[in-house]
């Protein structure tokens, strides 16, 4: 499970070693020298590209150092993975839009060139041609002719029905939510064979059975479903042989590279069951990993790596690829680590009904890490929190992992401003407590929500899992109970009781004002006029809101503000507030845990997925006057190994690339190990 930055208005193969070592240390980089960090890399359209330092790299040995390398390159060689995934062609038009933009030689002054260079650095953020967030369509802002006339000067290839598909109507929604227009049928995403139902998946996946119906296998995470020659449907399992083989051929050398300077046995055995993982593509290694990874708690460096998420998948079977590389940050997961080791007391204190609790939460490890490379879904877009494994079964019997990535919540806030605090709180009192507690209300709710969110409560005997129970739902409603978790608790005096807080009802109360203010207004500056909310972070936010909102209309719990014809939402009465989110936390566990799909959907259709057009146009046009981009992300700083006569590596050095079309074209150059089509 993802926590994503709430940002609003608020704050190849055949390569050898030695020779991919020479490769980066040729990189075009940007040393760093004693002078102020630059934290922002530069803006286009709605996106804000950042970097990341990585502190205390030079603390770690060299052994570590080379642990971190060789993690980073296998994160980053799947990373084509994730771009076919998201799309069938997205790899034929990445080629062909770098082709243009490394030769062409014309005029680079004109409106037209400038909209092509935006439009391939949109792809570019969104590994491929749908917004990364909205999951639209990006559409070019220059003409089919214009971009015809660049692909002949430069003497690019495309099919024109690819370049048609640019600019028309068709493939508009990566991965659509919409159920009147068919899940599968209005979506674009690369993990189902054209003309496949909904209806058919979830016979296909009935059918299946696991050893141990108590610990179900995660059927489907790893595959293409598509029809055969018989017409039949069959899965192309992405593995060593079989769909992605090649790049994950090259993930899993990395990885063994990894194993052989792991930390201790722990660590080691389940790098071993991951590369198990990867040649075989058998889900019941995949649960073994899963055990084994959460266990290995020792250690300073630690990792991300495979078909993890499902979001992008409308019926909630197939994992996108992600890597996320880290490093601990000892003095926060020291502090941090007082909210593991009172899970239980979370969860016997929450507002679920009782046979809703888990009698023993076991291994929730809570770590603040310092991010030194990401790929895939989380890359350039990253969460600021993570909490895995996803199987409901493994988190009941053997717990789970969370981590905060503390250097980028970090660069996040360092990179911000305070214009739009301004602009949209509603009076000076609620501007102090943002300005004292926000930083610190935003890591604790983010600790609340992956280590006791996510960890807390249990399914009813008998009721299947989340995906086939709620179905598209379930993503959405599982964030959404994550964070009424830690709103619950937030607002609570435990958190002052075990020395985290100073204040804890004031930094409750600036906690409950910032999830208010962006789930009715703030995070709105990311959505089209005219649109609904897709994305499912976005969708719970919102829900959440909006149903506190009704729910304290009586009390006037949550009054809606006009003044000077701005709009302002004030609480009056946070103790009140604190009740309502428990209410609606237990409801969201009482569907969970029965498997309620009316109940979900009535939930979020009623209360996550309209806008109030008219809010909304407001909203939009205040936020007018802040050059800042709705959406954030990062490039990586670069690893760059020095090697002996030998080549062996005897430094690694960290530098920052000068663009984000440097980064991008690198890694199209050093990590294309997929053929264009799959």
């Amino acid at each position: 499970m993802k926590l994503l930055k709430i940002a609003g208005i608020f704050m190849t193969v055949g390569v050898s070693f030695a020779c991919n070592a020479q490769t980066a240390k040729t990189t075009d980089v940007k040393t760093a020298q004693n002078t102020p960090f630059e934290y922002v890399a530069e803006q286009f359209a709605d996106i804000k590209v950042l970097r990341y330092q990585i502190p205390g790299w030079e603390n770690l040995t060299l052994k570590e150092q080379k642990l971190v390398y060789y993690l980073t390159q296998a994160g980053y060689s799947g990373r084509d993975i994730g771009w076919d995934q998201h799309y069938k062609y997205n790899l034929k038009i990445r080629k062909a839009l770098e082709n243009i933009y490394v030769n062409y030689k014309g005029d680079k002054t004109s409106t037209d060139w400038k909209n092509f260079e935006i439009y391939l650095k949109r792809v570019w953020f969104a590994n491929g041609i749908h917004h990364h967030y909205s999951n639209d369509k990006i559409k070019p802002a220059f003409s089919a002719a214009y971009f015809n006339g660049l692909m002949k000067a430069t003497k690019t290839t495309l099919s024109p029905a690819i370049v048609e598909v640019l600019f028309n109507d068709a493939d508009t929604k990566k991965v659509n939510l919409d159920e009147s227009k068919g899940l599968l049928e209005g979506s674009a995403i690369n993990f189902y064979g054209k003309g496949i139902s909904a209806k058919e998946v979830e016979a296909f996946y009935a059918k299946k059975t696991s050893p141990d119906a108590k610990r179900p296998y995660s059927h489907g995470l790893n595959s293409k479903l598509v029809r055969n020659s018989k017409g039949q449907l069959e899965e192309k399992v992405w593995k060593s042989g079989g769909m992605y083989g090649s790049a994950i051929d090259k993930i899993v050398y990395w990885l063994e590279k990894a194993k052989s300077v792991a930390e201790n046995k722990p660590q080691a055995d389940a790098l071993g069951l991951l590369i198990s993982y990867y040649k075989t593509g058998s889900l019941k290694t995949w649960d073994d990993y899963n055990i084994a990874w959460l266990q290995a708690t020792e250690g300073n460096i630690d990792y991300i790596n495979s078909f993890i998420e499902v979001y992008n998948d409308p019926l909630g079977y197939r994992g996108s690829y992600e890597s996320i590389i880290q490093i601990k940050d000892f003095d926060m997961s020291k502090k941090m680590e007082v909210v593991s080791k009172n899970a239980q007391w979370f969860e016997d204190n929450s507002p679920l009904i009782t046979e809703h609790k888990k009698k023993n939460v076991v291994g929730v490890s809570y770590k603040t890490v310092v991010v030194a490379g990401e790929s895939g879904d989380s890359s350039p877009a990253t969460p600021i929190g993570v909490n895995l494994p996803n199987a409901d079964w493994i988190r009941a019997e053997h717990g789970s992992k969370s981590v905060s990535l503390g250097n980028i919540i970090d660069s996040y806030a360092k990179a911000g401003g305070k214009g739009k605090l301004q602009e949209f709180a509603n009076d000076a009192e609620e501007i102090a407590l943002a300005e004292k507690y926000a930083e610190l209300g935003d890591k604790m709710h983010t600790a609340l929500h992956e280590v006791i969110g996510h960890a807390s409560g249990q399914i009813n005997p008998g009721v299947g899992t989340p995906k086939e129970t709620l179905k598209s739902y379930a993503s959405t409603l599982e964030e959404g109970r994550a964070d009424l978790v830690g709103l619950y608790f937030v607002y609570n005096p435990k958190l002052q009781e075990i020395g985290l807080v100073d204040d804890w009802k004031k930094l409750g109360m600036e906690s409950y004002d910032s999830y208010i203010r962006n789930g009715l207004m703030g995070q709105l500056v990311r959505l089209e006029p005219g649109a609904n909310i897709e994305e499912a972070h976005m969708r719970n936010r919102q829900y959440v809101s909006a149903w506190a909102f009704e729910k304290g209309k009586k009390d006037n719990v949550i009054e809606k503000i006009t003044r000077d014809g701005k709009t302002y939402f004030n609480i009056t009465d946070y103790d009140k507030l604190h009740e309502i989110f428990g209410q609606l936390l237990r409801e969201i566990q009482r569907i969970k845990s029965e498997g309620d799909y009316e109940a979900g959907k009535a939930l979020v259709e009623n209360y996550g997925v309209k806008v109030d057009q008219k809010l909304h146009a407001e909203v939009l046009e205040r936020n007018k006057q802040f050059a800042s981009a709705p959406y954030s992300g990062f490039v990586n700083p670069v690893l760059i190994p020095k090697v002996d006569t030998k080549g062996e590596i005897i430094s690694i050095e960290v530098a920052q690339p000068k663009t984000f079309a440097e980064q991008m074209l690198n890694y199209s150059k050093n990590y294309n190990f997929l053929p264009l089509e799959n």
